[in-house]
């Protein structure tokens, strides 16, 4: 068997590829049918935010005592691996919006997307794969939940909704992918 596939089959990339096409295939659903050309931000990032924490539970293998032992490096396939999630949920809403009409521009799923699995590698490394998921969905809320705040922390706070076009909603996300990518491949998934 090849590496490659082992890889996948340990990380449950089947499992977490399968369901981000349910989301897409529920989004497409959900989505609305008229293009009115405004599209539909709220949806876009919830289905990023699902497609991330989907894929997330590929980011430990079945075994942490067997991947400590490996003699393989771990850096760069761990890295990749954070990549390839955020590229994946990208790809598959963009993919969507091929198919139907348009929920967010190209720039903010690319920004979010960045942003979303920057924020799950942070929590896999925080909290352990298993838990991966409550960076992103904990900003998701804290992003409809709670007011705008004034300013760069708003800013900040917001930069799922907010326009790619301002520097501190375009940084924090590519920020948050490079700390977390970087944590995660140095460190590895919490045991």
């Amino acid at each position: 068997m090849r590496w490659l596939t082992l890889y996948a089959r340990s990380r449950q990339l089947p499992l977490s590829a399968a369901l981000v096409l349910f989301g897409a295939l529920l989004a497409r659903v959900l989505a609305d049918g008229g293009d009115d050309g405004t599209g539909d931000v709220p949806l876009a990032i919830l289905l990023l935010t699902a497609n991330v924490t989907a894929a997330t539970i590929g980011l430990a293998g079945q075994d942490a005592a067997l991947d400590r032992t490996a003699a393989i490096r771990w850096v760069l396939r761990r890295a990749v691996h954070v990549l390839l999630i955020g590229a994946f949920a990208a790809a598959v809403l963009l993919a969507v919006q091929a198919a139907g009409p348009e929920l967010a521009a190209t720039t903010l799923v690319v920004r979010d997307a960045a942003g979303l699995v920057g924020l799950a590698a942070l929590g896999a490394t925080a909290f352990g794969a298993v838990y991966a998921w409550i960076p992103p969905t904990c900003w998701l809320a804290f992003t409809y939940l709670v007011p705008t705040l004034p300013g760069v922390a708003g800013e900040v706070g917001n930069w799922m909704l907010l326009s790619p076009a301002t520097t501190v909603s375009a940084g924090t996300p590519w920020a948050l992918l490079a700390a977390g990518t970087l944590l995660y491949a140095l460190v590895g998934p919490r045991r």
